[in-house]
């Protein structure tokens, strides 16, 4: 007969109660599932976790409100079929909360029932395992990067030792993982880099536990390239344990292209020599040099005499060929720290750190004198040097060339193979003519400049006939300025013209505005050389004169000065027979002061003669003055031309040109030139002191006038 089970030694069971109490107080989540599914109860770190109460879940399938977006259908349907099957499964799935934020969790799911004296069910334990996964995925990202990484990375410990590399250090480097694992990363050394270096390279990462620069290194082919490399210490949470992370990139070809565009951008493609951008700042670091130890410099300005001339006749194949042969010889005749650069197609400037001495110069054209074989052919050179010396050409990069270029072309009015020195002091008196151009033009477009009329009088009658219009600049701070402050700056330049086509039109208009108030006047306008001989002066005056149909042209008299003894007579000529046929009357200025006053008579088409006022001046004093004024009006009578004397002073100036036989008279001793608004009474005055007009009248004019 069988004995009873001994229950003696058997553990008591445990309290109902308490079991419940380990559901309820437990972190994971635990979920009690009905036979079809359904919720019956959740403890309270599941209410915590979803942010779902039991009593929204009671009765409800968990997927319906537990899964999203992007929770693993697949994963969904093994759960499905196990809990089909009323087997246990456990299966890592994304739930979402109520509040839609994402979450993982391990889940372990029983059955249960009959054997354990309950109704058919299931239990499931969900433990949250969000923090692994993200730490699982930060891993396979880091792996990820680590393997597919273009840059090459090394992990060393902290006895340098090797202790993992990625393929692209296998890549770049030529080494496979396991040659280099327990090795020292100094297998890479080129040999470039000096202990110093290294040693630079330590105590940055042992004082800020980084470190970055280019740094030569060698394959293992034995070929050296250059690589951007970054090393970090990384230290671990036990004491005294780091690790170096090195990365770098292959930078060899970006260094090389970095090379080329230095190239373009610095030197000549043909010669190999520096261009303008690299010489300029070779000069800025000269010149401070040169500061610093109290020294000159000079920069010399080279153009080869003709060089085209062998393009056109051996073509640019020949001629580019003595180009390249001459930068080599000039490069090896200067010393190691000067400078020569091609800055144009024939145009070389040296740059010479010394002041220099004539020899230096004579050899330097000596050398481009040397025959040179190109292509069969021997070409013989000449080359105009202009040279500027620093700091008594006290300028920046720019001004030193500048200065040289214009030196070169000095030479070059010189002869060939010359040399010239640039002179700052003529300089200086350009840049102050540049100035003051400046302020003519401001003072044109700002419409300060006027118009001064002195009369001119038949001395026959004392009629005034018309007037000369005279410029003035009304300067807003020097006040009125006369034509000897500005007239000579504008002599010779781009303002010569438009100040003279101001001065037409101004001159005509007042001509207009007389005739509107009944005087019938002339008026005379002085022509510069320059404006009468531009190609625009004869299409200007026909313009103009068209405009104005209603004005008779022989009122307008074109003063044109026989001193300026103008260069192309022929053309002067036909310009003044242009002025002629629209019907204008053209007068010879300062007549007697040139060289060639009889061809000017005899070739020039004019109207009038004006003898200048410096024989009229001293013609009582002077018997050589009275017998040129005495000539030029007996030559002027041959001629059939009238004469007017200008700078008339005095009753016997007057009275002794009336008895000469000179026409017409002006000066201070009858009127200073006058603002156009005073031209009027002036007139009025003049007409009621001469009344009918007649000899006698003459002396008292003139008396009054200088009262």
């Amino acid at each position: 007969m069988s004995r009873p089970p001994d229950t003696a030694n058997l553990p008591e069971p445990v309290d109902n109660n308490r079991l419940a109490l380990v559901a309820a107080t437990t972190p994971d989540m635990v979920v009690i599932l009905d036979e079809a599914g359904r919720i019956e109860w959740v403890n309270a770190s599941f209410e915590k976790h979803t942010g779902y109460l039991l009593a929204d879940v009671r009765g409800r399938i968990v997927r319906d409100f537990l899964y999203g977006p992007d929770t693993d259908p697949a994963t969904i349907k093994r759960i499905n079929q196990n809990l089909h099957r009323c087997v246990a499964f456990e299966e890592d799935i994304l739930h979402y909360a109520r509040s839609g934020m994402p979450y993982w969790v391990h889940t372990y799911c029983t059955p249960i029932g009959e054997e354990q004296g309950v109704a058919p069910g299931f239990i499931a334990t969900m433990t949250n395992i969000s923090d692994r996964k993200h730490s699982e995925r930060g891993l396979r990202i880091a792996a990820s990067v680590f393997d597919r990484s273009h840059e090459a990375i090394l992990i060393t410990d902290r006895n340098n030792r090797i202790l993992d590399v990625n393929p692209s250090f296998s890549r770049i480097t030529g080494y496979q993982r396991e040659e280099v694992l327990g090795l020292a990363p100094s297998i890479l050394s080129s040999g470039r880099h000096s202990r110093e270096y290294y040693e630079s390279m330590w105590r940055s990462i042992e004082k800020t536990d980084h470190w970055r620069g280019e740094i030569w290194n060698r394959r293992k082919d034995g070929e050296e390239y250059v690589e951007l490399l970054s090393i970090s210490r990384v230290h671990l949470d036990e004491p005294g344990q780091y690790y170096h992370v090195a990365a770098f990139n292959d930078i060899t070809a970006l260094k090389n292209h970095a090379k080329e565009l230095d190239r373009a951008a610095n030197y000549d493609d043909l010669t190999g020599l520096p261009n303008r951008q690299l010489l300029e700042e070779r000069m800025r670091t000269a010149r401070a040099h040169a500061d610093r130890q109290n020294r000159g410099l000079s920069v010399c300005y080279l153009d080869l005499d003709g060089f085209k001339g062998i393009n056109d006749r051996l073509g640019h194949a020949v001629g580019d060929q003595a180009l390249k042969t001459l930068a080599e010889r000039l490069t090896r005749t200067l010393r190691s720290g000067d400078t020569v650069a091609r800055i144009g197609g024939d145009e070389f400037v040296l740059l010479l750190q010394s002041d220099g001495h004539e020899a230096v110069y004579q050899r330097i054209l000596a050398v481009v004198g040397e025959p040179i074989a190109a292509d069969g052919e021997t070409i013989n050179l000449t080359a105009s040097l202009g040279i500027t010396r620093y700091p008594d050409d006290n300028t920046d990069e720019e001004g030193l060339i500048r200065h040289a270029d214009q030196a070169m072309y000095s030479a070059k009015e010189k002869g060939r193979n010359q040399f010239h020195f640039f002179d700052p002091s003529l300089d200086a008196h350009r840049r102050e003519r540049r100035e003051k151009l400046t302020a003519i033009s401001r003072a044109l477009e700002n419409q300060e400049f006027e118009l001064h009329f002195q009369p001119q009088i038949r001395i026959s009658d004392c009629t005034v006939v018309g007037f000369e219009a005279l410029i003035r600049w009304n300067h807003p701070e020097k006040g009125m300025i006369s034509p000897a402050g500005f007239l000579p700056t504008v002599e010779n330049s781009h303002l010569e013209v438009p100040l003279g086509q101001w001065v037409v039109r101004e001159a005509i208009h007042q001509l207009n505005t007389w005739l509107q108030a009944g005087e019938n006047l002339t008026v005379s306008i002085n022509i510069s050389a320059c404006h009468l001989m531009d190609r625009s002066f004869a299409d200007f005056l026909t313009s103009y004169l068209h405009s104005h149909s209603e004005l008779d042209p022989g009122l307008i008299t074109l003063e044109v000065l026989e001193s300026t003894a103008l260069e192309d007579i022929n053309r002067a000529s036909n310009a003044l027979e242009h002025c002629q046929k629209l019907g204008l009357k053209v007068a010879l200025d300062d007549f007697g002061t040139g060289f060639s006053s009889l061809t000017y008579l005899r070739t020039l088409p004019v109207d009038l003669i004006k003898i200048d006022q410096s024989f009229v001046r001293n013609m009582l004093n002077d018997a050589n003055d009275r017998a040129i004024v005495e000539s030029v009006i007996f030559l002027a009578q041959r001629f059939s031309y009238p004469v007017l004397a200008e700078g008339v002073e005095t009753m016997e100036q007057a009275r002794n040109l009336r008895h000469m036989g000179c026409n017409y008279a002006q000066g201070y001793g009858f009127a200073r030139p006058m603002p156009a608004r005073e031209v009027l009474e002036w007139l009025s005055h003049w007409k009621s002191s001469t009344g009918a007009g007649s000899r006698a009248d003459l002396a008292k004019l003139i008396s009054a006038a200088q009262r």
